[in-house]
């Protein structure tokens, strides 16, 4: 062990009631750092997970029309030009297996599926009920959704068995007390039709599991009396990130309005991200406050070292070898402060993951979603260390700068 780190370490025990305060603070404020960035991680990575096993990761729906203008030159002339005007757009995808085959061409592309979106009002246990009737082809909507997962009561066997089967979402089967094998009437302007529930469904977001229902293509076509064309495709990708690029390509390729999830669910990820940013800020200041509180404590000690420090200096111990004494200690409290944060973190968070909740809104979850990052450990130990650094570098620069003539003479006189 070297001789300025035995000082040092002789210096903290002088003062090792505030400096085990410091240390506390330092533990306390790096745990609470990695726990809620966890929190919040895990809560939007799961966000996410639900929502593509929703809605997908890539949509194609309206088709695109640039409109032209005629620009007469003269009214009596037969010379026109013709200007670029606004972009229509023509509702649904009227040739989805057209474009499904040409998605087959893209790589990265795993899997799409057409969906016929409606509105329609279901008639069960004398009441109505507005609902959107969803028809998808359930062999190429599994690999598309998490439909196969979500189903809590039911099979998607029997749904797959019956022409007329029909999935409805727990918050409808609970408002209208229905179950597996009722009987339920769907009409719409064009027709009426009875459908018999095959399964019940939870995505835990609010919206979808109190207004859609899913039917078989054919069934959909008969009910909203469209025989052609598709609402929009559904498409998953290998790499869910790059889903903006993709969006983009297939937009040009198939002239279709195109959109992946990312801008879909743009408002909830600006709120996660807006929560993860402050999290981090208010935590922060426990940190904060912790290398504070060393600065004033290493202050104090080179206050109370000067003498020592002057008999140093007379010893022949340069200017670096006080400010490294210093720096010592600073750099003592953070390690152990960072070390023993960390296995608080690692502790507190998987604690947080086993406490039971349940939540439903815009997922379903029945405990805390945490997330295992080590850059959220690293990040609390790169604040605490830019933190304490600052604050033991003053004191040192300060207890370097004393000139041991001047210490003794004072002393003296």
């Amino acid at each position: 062990m070297s001789p300025n780190l035995q000082i040092a370490l002789r210096f903290l025990a002088d003062r090792k009631r505030s400096m085990l305060m410091s240390l506390t603070g330092i533990m306390f404020g790096v745990a609470f750092f990695v726990i809620t960035q966890a929190q919040t991680a895990g809560f939007e990575g799961y966000f996410i997970k639900t929502i593509l096993g929703v809605n997908g990761m890539v949509r194609i729906e309206d088709r695109i029309q640039s409109t032209v203008r005629s620009l007469d030159a003269d009214p009596e002339s037969s010379f026109s030009i013709g200007v670029g005007g606004s972009v229509k757009y023509i509702s649904g995808v009227q040739h989805p297996h057209v474009i499904q085959e040409a998605l087959t061409n893209i790589p990265g592309i795993t899997a799409s599926s057409p969906v016929i979106r409606g509105n329609a009002v279901m008639l069960a246990n004398f009441r109505e009920y507005d609902v959107k009737p969803y028809g998808i082809d359930l062999t190429s909507y599994a690999n598309v959704s998490d439909l196969e997962t979500q189903i809590i009561d039911g099979s998607l066997k029997a749904f797959s068995d019956n022409p007329y089967g029909l999935l409805i979402g727990v918050r409808i089967a609970r408002r209208l007390n229905l179950s597996v094998g009722d009987s339920i009437l769907l009409q719409n302007a064009a027709n009426l039709q009875r459908f018999r529930i095959a399964g019940v469904y939870e995505t835990g977001i609010d919206q979808v599991d109190r207004e859609r229902v899913f039917l078989h293509l054919p069934a959909i076509r008969t009910l909203l009396n469209q025989p052609i064309g598709a609402s929009f495709i559904q498409i998953n990708l290998a790499d869910p990130a790059l889903a903006p690029a993709f969006a983009k390509r297939i937009r040009q390729i198939t002239s279709h309005s195109t959109m992946g999830w990312q801008e879909r669910e743009k408002t909830w990820l600006q709120v996660f991200s807006v929560l993860r940013i402050s999290s981090a800020l208010t935590i922060s200041t426990i940190i904060l406050i912790s290398g504070l509180g060393m600065f004033n404590t290493l202050v104090m000690i080179v206050i109370d070292k000067t003498r020592e420090i002057a008999i140093l200096r007379s010893m022949g111990y340069t200017r670096s070898d006080i400010s490294r004494i210093f720096m010592f200690q600073g750099g003592i409290i953070l390690v152990l402060g960072i070390l023993s944060g960390w296995l608080a973190a690692a502790a507190g968070t998987y604690t947080l993951s086993k406490i039971p909740i349940r939540i439903r809104g815009i997922f379903a979850s029945d405990s805390f979603v945490v997330a295992w990052d080590i850059q959220h450990y690293l990040w609390a130990g790169i604040i605490a260390t830019v933190v304490v650094l600052i604050a033991s570098y003053l004191p040192a620069r300060r207890a370097a700068r004393l000139e041991p003539g001047t210490v003794i003479r004072g002393s003296s006189s």
